[in-house]
């Protein structure tokens, strides 16, 4: 009696589980504030409001008023600039997910920031259609950073938005994007997969990486500490804030879900906040690493 009690219990604990992490968890969006210090930005940016969004895998659940309600809570932050780092899309191999794609033109183009919305594409874009990508995000007024750059200007200082191609399926082209690049002012990179950091802070000039793609893993487990659902090119910097090479690093834990759960590991949407060097020392919620 006693066994099949316990049996009882873990069962219902088993599937109270499934449900948190399918129905409850990923719909549970974290807005996280980092403040952080970049040694070439100019004090006429400091206090520069970034909204990095990343992930949001259109599908059947990720719908437009999904999305709407995603839109809202970054405007509702106020920022100066957002930035969003891939995977619009959800590639299935039993099925192109396209006609997802062009439904997040309404809730996308409702996006506000005064310096505009940037976009990267990832690696499931690629494997879905890039093409209608494209042409999704240029109806909603998003501007995509295909290895180029964008510069923002305060009073005669510049802040340079940089972007590359999806590191998996695309064909990112740094030399592209450094050849024309001022070396006057900070410098940020959008790139969807968070491990290119390696490459990109190789160059030394880049002072931010902000990137997405991993999920942060979408299942945490508690007493391990491990992430057994982690994808290529998002295994070294997972989640959170990193220092590469000198160059510092955020990965985005995302919005979408593919598959359809999480736990333990909440869809993010971080809030970065730019300091000039004089007047600041990094901080986040995320833990500081160095590698």
């Amino acid at each position: 009696m006693l066994r099949g009690a316990l049996g009882a219990v873990f069962g219902g604990a088993l599937l109270g589980g499934l449900v948190y992490a399918r129905e409850v968890e990923p719909a549970d969006v974290e807005v996280v504030p980092v403040s952080l210090v970049l040694p070439r930005l100019d004090e006429r940016f400091d206090r520069y409001r970034i909204a990095l969004v990343s992930d949001l895998h259109a599908d059947g659940w990720m719908t437009p008023g999904r999305v709407l309600g995603l839109v809202d809570l970054v405007n509702a932050e106020e920022p100066d600039l957002i930035a969003l780092t891939g995977d619009f899309a959800t590639y299935s191999r039993l099925r192109s997910l396209i006609r997802y794609v062009p439904d997040l033109v309404a809730p996308l183009r409702r996006l506000r920031a005064p310096d505009g919305t940037l976009a990267v594409l990832g690696n499931h874009d690629h494997e879905t259609n890039s093409q209608v990508v494209r042409y999704t995000l240029a109806a909603a007024g998003v501007t995509e950073l295909n290895n180029t750059f964008r510069t923002v200007q305060r009073h005669g200082a510049s802040l340079h938005l940089c972007g590359v191609d999806s590191a998996l399926d695309g064909t990112p082209r740094l030399d592209l994007v450094l050849q024309n690049l001022s070396q006057e002012g900070a410098a940020i990179l959008l790139a969807h997969e968070p491990d290119f950091a390696d490459e990109s802070a190789a160059t030394g000039r880049f002072d931010l990486q902000l990137s997405g793609h991993s999920h942060g893993g979408q299942v945490r487990l508690p007493v391990l500490g491990s992430q057994p659902f982690l994808p290529k090119l998002g295994r070294r910097y997972t989640s959170g804030l990193y220092s590469v090479g000198g160059m510092l690093l955020y990965t985005n834990r995302g919005l979408g879900n593919h598959p359809r759960f999480r736990f333990n590991c909440r869809p993010e949407i971080t809030i970065l906040t730019l300091r000039a060097p004089e007047n600041s020392v990094p901080t986040g919620r995320s833990p500081w690493r160095q590698t």
